[in-house]
């Protein structure tokens, strides 16, 4: 593979990466390390460095690992109890298996809520936990738009 395919491709990883924070179903930030590798591996890592894409790679784990439990997270700053707060972590695995990657979304509402009302929490109570997992979602991707441009501008520094 020559530069010039490594930059289109890498290019497209990246735009396909910064899809994937909104879109649940493509794994954004991998999808973004993906080209910066790529690109850095064509380039026999002259302007990216191996240090620089164990650091992004070990930050894209870390993504994947944030989107589980920023759900919980947020549930807890909106005082949910023991119960929504677990609720809203395992309906962040269950809900990847129930819905696919729309389930990172779908999961830690529908766990949480049910968590608060396993709690014998009031609708209010159980509706302000919920929103409070849709709040640690919403961190978490913006965690990974920051990542990816980010990476998008190590990219855009090596080609200068």
């Amino acid at each position: 593979m020559g530069t010039t395919a490594a930059i289109i491709l890498c290019s497209i990883l990246l735009f396909a990466g910064a899809l994937g924070v909104i879109l649940p179903f493509l794994p954004g930030v991998p999808l973004a390390w993906l080209g910066i590798f790529i690109y850095a591996l064509v380039t026999d890592f002259e302007t990216i460095s191996v240090t620089v894409i164990i650091v992004f790679f070990a930050l894209a784990l870390a993504t994947l690992v944030f989107d589980f439990i920023a759900p919980m997270l947020g549930a807890r700053q909106y005082r949910a109890s023991k119960l929504g707060m677990l609720g809203a972590l395992i309906g962040s695995v269950a809900g990847i298996f129930a819905f696919g990657f729309a389930g990172i979304i779908i999961g830690p509402l529908i766990g949480a809520f049910a968590g608060e009302l396993l709690a014998k929490r009031h609708l209010p109570t159980a509706f302000g936990s919920t929103l409070g997992a849709f709040v640690g979602c919403i961190v978490g991707s913006l965690f990974k738009l920051v990542l990816i441009l980010i990476m998008t501008g190590f990219f855009i520094a090596s080609l200068l």
